[in-house]
Order: structure tokens, then C-alpha cells, then sequence
């Protein structure tokens, strides 16, 4: 394989992006797209200084390889014994996908992957991406992670703005054939505003989209996170409640001080014991919903709750949740298979995931997955935990509160809408008692997360992401005047390539999110494209 030397500023993207626990994004143009993967995934290795980062490689249909890891570890090791394969010689590529962790996803199954973190994320076949797609893939990256977009169908950028979408075919009737692409071309403008991202093409060529990729220059190191207000509060916290069972060590694993107060709210309200309660968690994706989520429940086996249960659309989306379970048990010395056992799904689409945790040590206790639909099984539930209510119909949310303790984590301006359908309908009628859950009476207490977890504040690719799918449109700021008279207005066609033009005075999405309380990204691409809206 011929030495070819690349261009720094890939690898200075990648290092200040590691150095700031800040994501990157790397869009790569051409057929060999995909044998830059190897390359990039070493960069990232090498900046990282850790564990190999791991990878999800979402995709359409077809890979255009084999994923079999064990067959082509096996394969390879016979080649290298038999001395019929030079490691420096042979397809980088083979290597790079037998020794690093892989997770393969469907696009059709990427809501399996809610939850789980990466190190990094290839998105393939871009033709069959869509805005719910794209957000929900990139939000698993954890700070400095990488993201990498292959166009590989495509030779220049320009292609990309003609590009035929497979959700195109839903957009099209009998009277209405042709659609625009209009969100391809707002895709492309956003690339250029991210200062977080560079296009590439297969040979490692950066492509001059913006001014910022011409000036990439390496960052000095901060310790300002380090040393921050919140940090120190956050420590002082820790310090001054480490003596207090079962919350003072439960708190050690906490990283930011919202995730702390969130955790001190939870713990507050198992404390009470009156199972007339809700408590409703809401924040923006890495913020550590789930962690605190899970923090909790290990504190309510600790308070001595029997009956837990726990929900989300499935059971892969509990990674996290169970991952800080555990993580709780360590912290109140608990021993696996001494004090409790975890019980792994036997279905196949489940990959393996935790569906229950016995605990045995000072009673028989139980934390228990149900399927969102399964409410009649809650008779005997003491604490139910709901995990990425957002993501669930709004009717069954409503059916799985009942007359037992109710913790609900959801997101808010995320993939899965913007959450208003939660926050103005359930949660509005918790806090005036109206009957939600077997009648008034319930006690609601509303926690919001703001500071990041996942990754470092200011996260560049977190606000490519929400301003290219409007996601955080109810955050506006307020007119100082008042409305005129309706007899004052007028009523005007708007020219939808105006308003989607990636122009920031055009983008007032926040009318419709308030009118639709179900809105989101998938929405917005329909207002975009679809003639009949």
C-alpha cells in the first residue's frame, strides 16, 4: 500500500476534539470512502490515549462486507500462521474490523440503540438517512468521539443537492410527482457553519466548503471544566454528604452538578415512601437522565423497595439504566451473584440486553423490565421507572402511572420530537392533580438537566445538529412588543425555499412545535419536501 501524508488538519480536528471531550465530524466523499474508516478510527485511537474507541456502523441493507468478527479474526490467524499474509502488506481493512468492536445496526433498528454510547459512528448509504435518523445515530457519539458521514455513491458535493432520498417515495402522488431537495441543500450550507466538521475526499484531501477548515489550528489544553463553578459545588456536595447512607456514595458517581441535584430529588422521593409521587426528569440527549435514573433505583434497593419495574420502548435502550444500576451496587458494596444476579434476555432482537436483576441481600427484591403496554402487570409495583417516555405514545405513558412512586426521564428538543405532547399534556395535568394514575392527590417534582455529560459544553456538533433540524426551537427570545391588531395583518404565501434556506431570520419553527405537540425532525423534512403541506 502506497505512503500517502495527510493532510494536518484532519488530525488537528481529531486532537482538539479529544483535548476538549468535544465531538468532530468528518464527511467523506467518493467510491474508497469506506477505506478511510480504518485510518480515522487509528487517529482517533492514537489521540485518545485509552481503550480502542468503540464503533456503530449504521448502514441500509448491505454492508459490501462480511461482519462475521470470529470467522475473520479465525481466517486471518490462519493466514498469518501459514505465512500467506503480511500484516503490514495486506487489507488494513480485515485487521480493522476483526479487532475493534463493532456494533452493525440497521437503520430500520437504530431505536434499539437509545442508551448506548460509542466512540464512534460511520453512517453509510446516505440516501436512506432521515432527520430522526441522523440525530438519533449522532447523539450516541460521546465527547471526543467521531462521526463519519460516507457518500460514497457521490463524487463532488454538488451531486449531493440532487440526490434522489428513499423517503421521496412517500412525498410523491398521483398529482405531485417531483420533489424538491430541499433538505440536502440545508444540509450541505450546515456543514459549512459547523466548525467541528471537514469534508474530505477518499484520498484524504480536504475539501474548502468554509473559511474555518482553512485555519484549523490546535487548541491548548483547558482545565476551565475542571475548575468551574458547578465542578467545585459539585465537589463540595460530594464531600459534605459522603457519610450519608445510601446517597453519599451513589453521588461519587455523579459528573455534573445537575445530574447530582437530579439524584438528590430521586433519593428524596424514595425517602418519603408515600407512592403517591412522580417525579419527572427532563433535559436535552447527554445530559445523564438515565445514569441518575439508575443511581436511583440502586438507591431504592438500598431503602429496601421490593417491586421495581422498569420501562422504555426496549430493552436495549436500558443499557445505561442497568449499566449505573450495577455501577450503584459497587458503590454500596453490593458483590454480583453474592448479593444479586442479572438476568439477560433470551430473545435474539434483544441482543442479550438486561431484563432483570434479583436481589438477595437482606430480602427478595427485583427490578424488572415491562414492555410499555404491559400496565396490567404493575399490581404489585412499588416503583415504576420510565425511561425515554418521549419515545412512548403519550396514552400509554398515561396508563403506567399509577398508585405506586413514578419515575419518568424524558428528552426534551430531541429525535423523538420536541416532547411538548408530554410536558403540555401529562405532565400539566400532574401538577393540577387531574386524575392522571387512579385519581388526584399525586405529587409531582420536575427536574431539568442542562450541563452535559456526554460530552463538554459548547459541543460544536451538538449545535450543527439542533439548528439543522430546528430542534431546540421553543428556546426563543421574547419581543419586547406586543402582537398588532389582527385587523393590521396580512396574510402571504411563503416561498418554502426561503424559509428553509438555512438563513437564521427565516427559521421561526417554534409556532409549529407549539401547535403540533408531536412535532420533530421527521416533520420538518415533510414540511420541506412534500408538496401536499
Amino acid at each position: 500500500m502506497p505512503r500517502k501524508k495527510v493532510d494536518n488538519r484532519i488530525r488537528v480536528l481529531i486532537e482538539n476534539g479529544v483535548a476538549g471531550r468535544r465531538r468532530s465530524l468528518v464527511v467523506v466523499v467518493g467510491e474508497k470512502s469506506r477505506d478511510q474508516v480504518v485510518l480515522l478510527h487509528h487517529m482517533l485511537s492514537k489521540a485518545s490515549v485509552k481503550a480502542r474507541p468503540s464503533v456503530l456502523w449504521c448502514y441500509k441493507k448491505e454492508l459490501g462486507f462480511s461482519s462475521h468478527r470470529k470467522k475473520r479474526m479465525k481466517l486471518l490467524q490462519k493466514r498469518i500462521k501459514s505465512g500467506a499474509m503480511d500484516v503490514r502488506e495486506d487489507d488494513p481493512f480485515d485487521l480493522f474490523i476483526s479487532s475493534t468492536d463493532i456494533r452493525y445496526c440497521y437503520y430500520s433498528e437504530t431505536h434499539k440503540i437509545l442508551g448506548n454510547t460509542f466512540g464512534m459512528c460511520v453512517l453509510q448509504d446516505f440516501e436512506a438517512l432521515t432527520p430522526n435518523l441522523l440525530a438519533r445515530t449522532v447523539e450516541t457519539v460521546e465527547g471526543g468521539g467521531l462521526v463519519l458521514i460516507l457518500l460514497r455513491t457521490l463524487t463532488s458535493l454538488q451531486q449531493l443537492v440532487t440526490m434522489t432520498m428513499d423517503v421521496h417515495a412517500r412525498f410523491r402522488t398521483e398529482s405531485h410527482q417531483d420533489v424538491v431537495g430541499r433538505f440536502n441543500e440545508r444540509f450541505l450550507l450546515s456543514l459549512a457553519d459547523c466548525p467541528s466538521c471537514v469534508v474530505i475526499d477518499d484520498h484524504l484531501n480536504v475539501l474548502p466548503i468554509s473559511s474555518h477548515s482553512l485555519s484549523l489550528s490546535a487548541s491548548t489544553p483547558s482545565s476551565q471544566g475542571e475548575n468551574s463553578p458547578s465542578q467545585r459545588e459539585l465537589s463540595a456536595l460530594q464531600q459534605s454528604m459522603a457519610d450519608t447512607q445510601p446517597v453519599g456514595p451513589l453521588l461519587s458517581s455523579c459528573l455534573t452538578l445537575d445530574q447530582a441535584k437530579a439524584l438528590l430529588v430521586l433519593v428524596e422521593a424514595l425517602s418519603e415512601q408515600t407512592l403517591r409521587s412522580t417525579v419527572a426528569v427532563t433535559a436535552a440527549r447527554g445530559r445523564g437522565k438515565s445514569a441518575a435514573l439508575g443511581l436511583s433505583i440502586a438507591a431504592a434497593v438500598a431503602f429496601g423497595y421490593s417491586n421495581i419495574f422498569l420501562t422504555s420502548p426496549s430493552p436495549e435502550n436500558l443499557r445505561t439504566v442497568f449499566q449505573f444500576v450495577f455501577r450503584g451496587f459497587d458503590c454500596l458494596h453490593y458483590t454480583e451473584h453474592q448479593d444479586y444476579e442479572a438476568v439477560q434476555s433470551t430473545n435474539p432482537n434483544f441482543n442479550k440486553a438486561v431484563v432483570r436483576v434479583n436481589v438477595f441481600h437482606e430480602h427478595r427484591q427485583t427490578v424488572q423490565y415491562i414492555h410499555p403496554s404491559d400496565c396490567h402487570k404493575l399490581g404489585q409495583a412499588e416503583l415504576l421507572c420510565i425511561d425515554e417516555a418521549a419515545a412512548i405514545p403519550l396514552p400509554l405513558v398515561r396508563n403506567l402511572i399509577g398508585p405506586y412512586l413514578v419515575f419518568m426521564a424524558s428528552t426534551v428538543n430531541g429525535y423523538e420530537g420536541t416532547g411538548r405532547s408530554l410536558s403540555l399534556k401529562l405532565i400539566s395535568q400532574l401538577r393540577q392533580g387531574s386524575g392522571v394514575g387512579g385519581g388526584g392527590g399525586r405529587v409531582l417534582k420536575e427536574v431539568e438537566l442542562e450541563e452535559p455529560v456526554r460530552y463538554s459544553a459548547g459541543d460544536g456538533v451538538e449545535r450543527w445538529l439542533y439548528d439543522l433540524l430546528c430542534l431546540d426551537s421553543a428556546k426563543i427570545s421574547r419581543t419586547v412588543a406586543g402582537c398588532p391588531s389582527p385587523a393590521d395583518c396580512e396574510l402571504y404565501h411563503v416561498n418554502r425555499d426561503t424559509l428553509f434556506s438555512h438563513h437564521k431570520a427565516s427559521e421561526l419553527t417554534s409556532l409549529l412545535s407549539s401547535v403540533v405537540l408531536k412535532t420533530g425532525p421527521l416533520r420538518l423534512w415533510t414540511t420541506l419536501e412534500c408538496r401536499m403541506v
